[in-house]
């Protein structure tokens, strides 16, 4: 009776002493596209241009490793599959959800922490309800079942989610049923853009969504964009604020930088700033892990890499990241600017194309344009402008004509910026952690094993 009585008590004692040594705050960070290349650049950038003297706070953290991105039927991963990874520890085919290979539900880290008493709060740059978010708590066979993995949000019953908005507000099955209304009749309130959220933000459920635009996301930083906008910084103290008034004792927390795979698809070298924006939303965990040391957890992880990134081309006898500085907009936006030109009944010249040019990205101004170049933009100008030939360059996400093709093209050769495709890559993505556990994430992972050791960390079933 003894032996068993202080059997029962070590038991007791070693499961406390486990509970003890488990973070209280768990901050999981992913970059969407964001493959070790993009964060190489922007370092160099942050070193060389901006003269900082410290790292990009991520590569502060004293684990700096690798994960391996591959999904269950192919070599390269599409955001669903690794996100279906990176959440529930899972492989399963490109473009299922939350699902393994053959259909059956699988459920992540942030359910599993949410049973064991964390608050939880999932934030995107991108629709809430895209395949990474969704990831962490929803079940689809394909990724576009919109409707079906917006529902989940309903079903987990998490405390905080935030992103631009939500695709597909109807189940096209002909019946009058309201994803909004679904969502706020399950307890949430549904707030619109920052001035919402401060009117609301002590309500205990929220889903925070941006003002709608027609972009499917929050906006690029290159853009500029004001402070209307949801940026990752915004989005991981919105998290905090929400976390630390409704569940203080413990909360995991999955922010995603969505756009950088949006601007990368474009070979868009506006990537950088992207990288550099999702590094300040990091840079507001670390000054929470710093007066937290001991209760804090963070990992900072991508789904997969996207557009070959390089620094340094062939041909390129230009590597000047200061040209970085003189790109004012995206590649969407003047493509946006340019569809508006054409459309304009008085037709463009060529002297007002090389002012805008001059304007919003430094060709023609402070980076000199050299002969033959200026030629192969000009007959492009010509040819779009003039002729009206309006031949479109594809991307996942956006579409271009041949003339915002050769301009970005040739921005990118002066910058020294290269690009292998405008698709994904199968290469390694990185992994940063620091705080409670973090040694677990030394050496190469899969990327599976993120939140199996997120979980085993936090010592909860799963």
């Amino acid at each position: 009776m003894v032996s068993r009585l202080l059997s029962i008590i070590t038991c007791l004692l070693v499961a406390i002493s486990a509970q003890a040594g488990a973070p209280k705050y768990i901050f999981y960070f992913i970059g969407d596209g964001m493959g070790l290349a993009p964060v190489m650049v922007a370092e160099a950038y942050n070193r060389t241009v901006l003269g900082n003297d410290q790292h990009l706070t991520m590569l502060q953290f004293p684990v700096t490793s690798m994960a391996t991105s591959y999904s269950a039927n192919r070599q390269i991963t599409d955001s669903s599959a690794a996100g279906t990874a990176l959440s529930t520890g899972y492989k399963t085919n490109n473009y299922m959800l939350g699902v393994t290979p053959d259909s059956v539900p699988v459920y992540s880290v942030a359910k599993s922490l949410k049973e064991a008493g964390y608050g939880v709060a999932i934030a995107t740059t991108v629709t809430l309800n895209d395949a990474t978010p969704a990831a962490f708590y929803g079940h689809a066979p394909s990724r576009k079942d919109y409707y079906d993995t917006g529902k989940g949000i309903i079903e987990s019953n998490y405390d905080f989610f935030a992103g631009y908005n939500l695709i597909s507000r109807n189940n096209n099955k002909g019946e009058e049923t309201d994803l909004y209304d679904l969502i706020k009749k399950a307890g949430y309130k549904m707030v619109w853009g920052k001035d919402g959220y401060e009117k609301v933000k002590d309500h205990n459920k929220i889903v925070l969504l941006n003002k709608p635009n027609r972009s499917g996301h929050c906006g690029f930083t290159v853009d500029s964009l004001g402070d209307k906008h949801f940026d990752v910084p915004y989005l991981t103290r919105t998290c905090l604020n929400h976390l630390q008034k409704n569940s203080p004792d413990k909360f995991f927390m999955m922010i995603e930088g969505g756009n950088i795979d949006w601007i990368a698809h474009a070979n868009d070298p506006g990537t950088v700033k992207s990288v550099l924006n999702f590094d300040q939303g990091i840079k507001i965990a670390y000054e929470f892990y710093l007066q937290h040391p001991d209760e804090t957890l963070i990992v900072v992880t991508a789904d997969h890499n996207t557009g070959g990134m390089t620094f340094g081309m062939r041909g390129n006898k230009r590597v000047t990241l200061k040209n970085l500085d003189y790109q004012k907009m995206s590649i969407s936006t003047f493509q946006d600017i340019c569809k508006d030109l054409q459309k304009r009944e008085k037709a463009v010249e060529w002297d007002e194309m090389k002012a805008l040019l001059s304007e919003k990205l430094g060709l023609y101004g402070a980076i000199e344009v050299e002969e033959k170049d200026d030629k192969a933009i000009q007959d492009a100008f010509n040819r779009t402008f003039k002729k009206n030939e309006n031949e479109e360059v594809e991307t996942l996400y956006l579409s271009y004509n041949k003339f915002v093709e050769i301009i970005f093209a040739t921005f990118n050769r002066y910058t020294g910026i290269g690009w292998t495709t405008t698709g994904h890559t199968g290469d390694f993505t990185p992994v940063y952690a620091i705080g409670v556990g973090a040694e677990e994430f030394n050496g190469l992972n899969n990327n599976i094993d993120l939140p199996k050791k997120i979980a085993k960390i936090a010592n909860v079933k799963f």
